[in-house]
């Protein structure tokens, strides 16, 4: 990959488009650290990190700590994402949908528009509910009394949060246009890097505090202490190589069914004959169970953070928050649940069969149509379980050891939680930016038979 990005920077017109891409990630964090006024940034963020885990926990991850500490690009790109999913499911609900998406450049250009105008829209309904959350545990300073004066700082901080939102939908398109493409992945990236020397920070405190005093008061010398927080350390880097690897060639690993065109004369020319193979990702679904998952298991706890007080805030927080075994049952069934969902609604068995068979081409000992159809369906389901046992295995063990910790000395890691997701965010993210690079560079190098 290092020898790829120094091949990429050899080239004028790649380094420009990275040098772009760049100054467009500073600009980015320029605006996620640029501080909202009447905003108390020290107790909204003592909030976060006491929260314990809910939907505000992973959006906070998303936005790169922007969303704990009230600034511009508070709402960062989830109304983007989600506009994303929402214009997704829709191709499936509605067939003039599914026509712009299969009409080319016109179709895109009408879906990409229609997906501007939902992420404003959730923009502003997300801005609203914000500025509502920060008004009502008492985070805003009031320069007045005055409604009329109440009325207008609440405005001003829903337009500018709607604005950043819609300030960063721009600054993707333009890493799409001008930049190496692939732009809301690269924000979204930034925005875990960010997050890292925290989480390490954090982490490396939790393993040097004093809960591990017992050890060392039975060895009799506060030493032990220290190696013992050295060891846990040196633990959590080996765990987070391996799964590094895993994820890697997870990603890169693929079922091979093998296809086989038949021969066919078309005027004086013979077409087919050839062996090729249909391609399945084993990671077909990428990050997208575990952000379904994540959004509606966390639901009951995120209103229980209202109300913390009442008997049902504290029944969830007991029974059903992120610390809770029952809490991680629920989440790793809808991981898996979301998995084939997403399969079913993003790949159609029926569709693959039908071009084949137009190209005259099948599958070796299966008939075409229908039996063709239930073959693939057959592995589909499949390379889904086992996708979905990968990442529950990846988000699911990171939340096990965070409810154990939890157990141990009642506080808990809630960035450790996310942090499976955000491995392979991370590593999806500069993956398929590598493939983007060597396929530019490849088609940059290309030869003729003259040349």
């Amino acid at each position: 990959m290092f020898q790829t990005l120094k091949n990429a920077w050899k080239i004028p017109e790649l380094k420009s488009k990275l040098l772009f891409t760049l100054f467009i990630v500073i600009l980015y964090r320029i605006g996620a650290n640029i501080p909202m006024p009447w905003v108390q940034t020290e107790a909204l963020g003592n909030w976060f990190g006491n929260s314990g885990g809910n939907a505000f926990t992973w959006l906070n991850l998303l936005s790169g700590s922007a969303l704990s500490r009230g600034t511009l690009f508070a709402l960062s790109v989830s109304p983007y994402i989600t506009a994303s999913i929402v214009v997704q499911l829709l191709t499936i609900a509605f067939k003039k949908l599914a026509d712009w998406q299969k009409d080319g450049e016109r179709g895109r250009k009408k879906l990409s528009n229609l997906t501007r105008s939902i992420t404003v829209g959730l923009a502003l309904i997300t801005s609203i509910g914000y500025a509502m959350f920060l008004s009502t545990y008492g985070w805003l300073t009031y320069t007045s009394a005055n409604p009329g004066a109440y009325w207008l700082q609440m405005i001003t901080l829903v337009v500018c949060f709607c604005a950043g939102a819609s300030l960063i939908m721009w600054l993707a398109e333009r890493i799409n246009e001008y930049g190496i493409g692939n732009g809301i992945s690269i924000i979204l990236f930034a925005n875990i890097i960010a997050r890292l020397p925290s989480m390490v920070g954090s982490l490396s405190a939790r393993c040097f505090q004093n809960e591990w005093k017992m050890f060392a008061e039975v060895a009799n010398g506060k030493v032990y202490q220290y190696i013992i927080g050295a060891a846990l350390c040196l633990l959590f880097a080996a765990v987070l190589l391996f799964f590094t690897v895993l994820v890697i060639w997870f990603s890169n690993s693929e079922r091979r069914i093998p296809v086989q065109y038949a021969k066919r004369v078309v005027g004086r020319k013979m077409y087919g004959g050839q062996s090729s193979n249909l391609p399945i990702k084993l990671d077909m679904t990428g990050v997208m169970p575990i952000i379904f998952s994540s959004s509606i298991v966390s639901i009951l706890p995120t209103v229980a953070g209202f109300i913390p007080n009442t008997g049902f805030g504290k029944f969830v927080n007991d029974y059903l928050g992120m610390n809770s075994f029952p809490y991680l049952a629920i989440y790793l069934i809808l991981v898996v649940a979301f998995a084939y969902f997403y399969v079913m609604i993003s790949f159609n068995p029926v569709e693959v069969a039908n071009n084949l068979q137009n190209n005259g081409g099948a599958i070796p000992g299966i008939r075409p149509g229908r039996p063709t159809v239930a073959y693939i369906t057959k592995i589909l389901n499949r390379i889904t379980l086992l996708g979905a046992l990968f990442l529950c295995v990846l988000s699911g063990v990171p939340m096990i050891v965070n409810a154990i910790w939890y157990a141990i000395d009642g506080v808990g890691l809630a960035d450790l939680a996310f942090s499976g997701s955000s491995l392979l965010i991370v590593v999806g993210v500069a993956l398929e930016t590598y493939r983007q690079l060597e396929a530019q560079m490849t088609l940059r190098n290309y030869k003729g038979f003259l040349d």
